[in-house]
């Protein structure tokens, strides 16, 4: 025992069966020295630092199973670790809680807990959330790297019938996978342009003729290349049904429900205009057949399945949906309040456009958005007050909500492009690896022979580079793609 009171650790495979709370243990992280107290220690007896407490009895083969080095003149146990996490990780036995700071990864922070075998309960909810969404990340890039390795290789083992199917799908589904696709694609792309375009000609009464009853009706020209268009789409469809590798999933797609719904009214009227007159009245079926006409704007939405902006705004809209609920809440308190006002002023003026507070929400509503249409305006100096106050809030109100939502947009936008470079380098490095398990073929180690794929058969061809890169892979994201496990040090750089 030292000057202090304090008492150091016993020799290695000594027996000391004094108390362990005043022990005092050393340990060097990365380079950071550091004293710790074994009752502070015994707080968390399942822990790798309070192990240490008790490792010396069992000689060096349970220090060293324990920790990297140990120096038995300084009694100091050394970790190739980070000192930055383990800084957090011992806030666990002060505070009984861990925080993560900034700037570190927290997947490699979720490893370091893991070797001072620290629970993750004990990590902060506000943390908890952060790691979640780098799961989700790597998730997300081990998905995008399987899909293009599921691209790029082919399984002989495949009858020849699903190898077509899947020739279909990418073909339909994937415009980069070759030069052909591109072509389709933009080709379906005009064809959604020219049908719309079309479809709003189609109204135009010059361009319009008239039919045996004397009624206006489409341009044949015009209904020839809407037929046109619309077998091209059916046709699209079903190939894409037929190549599918899941069936139920497709037909209930948001997109897919799009693609059916500009599909299906153009066949519906067809189907009424030849038969419905026989079952029906001539009017109703001419009724029935206009509204399914209008049911043909729906083939707008197609334009977002080629365009990746379309695709970035509809997912910032979904998480801006708070955002967008408070801007209505807004309005709509605005529209009840200032209409009420805009009623009560107006009352005295013999020429008043306010005849009662619903017919004033119409108002209050132009008038809050900017738009001031001018078919309702107040004429007395209170109701033209109550307008300009009104018109203000409402610019307020409206402008509040935007600057969350254009972040939203931002970040993800920002977060797809980080996810395609960081499939792109995961596909370097599993080319990187698959070139050195190659090269190392001959004089490689019994470890680097494990890696190589198997041998092929006499009378084959030799594996293709794609065949050779499914079965290499790198250290950074392979525990999504596979059931093996890899350790990353601190030394490792953060992927």
């Amino acid at each position: 025992m030292d000057g202090t009171g304090e008492r150091s650790l016993p020799e290695p495979g000594s027996q000391d069966s004094r108390a362990d709370d005043d022990i005092e243990i050393v340990v060097n992280v990365g380079g950071v020295r550091q004293v710790l107290y074994g009752d502070l220690l015994s707080r968390y007896p399942e822990t790798r630092l309070a192990e240490l407490i008790h490792c010396l009895a069992g000689g060096y083969d349970t220090i060293f199973s324990l920790c990297d080095d140990y120096d038995p003149g300084k009694r100091e146990f050394y970790f190739d670790r980070d000192p930055d996490a383990f800084k957090c990780v011992i806030e666990v036995y002060y505070f009984g809680e861990v925080h993560m700071k900034k700037g570190i990864c927290p997947i490699c922070f979720k490893n370091e807990m893991d070797f001072w075998k620290v629970d993750l309960k004990f990590l902060d909810d506000c943390c908890k959330s952060h790691l979640s969404e780098k799961r989700e990340e790597l998730e997300e890039i081990a998905r995008r790297v399987q899909l293009i390795l599921d691209d790029l290789g082919v399984d002989t083992a495949e009858g020849r019938w699903q190898r077509c199917q899947k020739c279909v799908w990418k073909f339909l589904e994937k415009p980069e996978s070759s030069c052909p696709a591109r072509v389709v694609a933009v080709l379906s792309f005009l064809l959604i342009l020219v049908s719309s375009v079309v479809m709003c000609m189609g109204t135009i009464p010059e361009l319009q003729v008239l039919d045996a009853e004397g009624n206006r009706v489409e341009h044949p020209t015009l209904e020839n290349v809407e037929t046109a268009c619309i077998g091209w789409f059916t046709l699209e469809y079903l190939l894409r049904l037929f190549s599918s590798p899941n069936k139920l999933h497709f037909a209930l797609s948001f997109m897919n429900i799009v693609d059916v719904l500009a599909i299906l009214p153009f066949y519906v009227s067809l189907t009424l205009t030849h038969l419905g007159a026989r079952m029906m009245e001539l009017t109703n079926v001419q009724q029935a057949v206009q509204a399914l006409r209008i049911m043909r704007i729906a083939r707008i939405f197609k334009l977002a399945r080629h365009s990746s902006g379309l695709q970035t705004l509809t997912y910032a809209l979904k998480r801006s949906f708070k955002e967008l609920g408070l801007l209505l809440m807004y309005l709509a308190v605005g529209i009840f309040v200032f209409s009420a006002l805009g009623y009560t002023m107006e009352q005295s003026h013999p020429e008043t456009l306010f005849k009662s507070i619903p017919q004033s929400f119409w108002w209050a509503i132009i008038t809050m958005t900017t738009v001031g249409y001018g078919d309702i305006y107040p004429k007395t100096t209170l109701g033209k007050l109550n307008a300009a106050i009104s018109f203000l809030c409402g610019v307020i109100a409206i402008a509040l909500p935007i600057h969350p939502i254009i972040n939203n947009f931002v970040r993800y936008y920002n977060k797809q492009r980080v996810l395609e470079t960081a499939a792109r380098h995961e596909l370097e490095l599993m080319e990187l690896n698959s070139s050195t398990a190659g090269e190392g073929k001959a004089g490689g180690s019994r470890g680097d022979l494990d890696h190589l794929p198997p041998p092929e058969p006499a009378g084959k061809e030799d594996p293709s580079w794609s065949s050779r890169l499914k079965l290499s892979h790198s250290d950074t994201f392979i525990p999504l793609l596979t059931e093996e496990k890899h350790h990353r040090t601190r030394l490792q750089s953060c992927k």
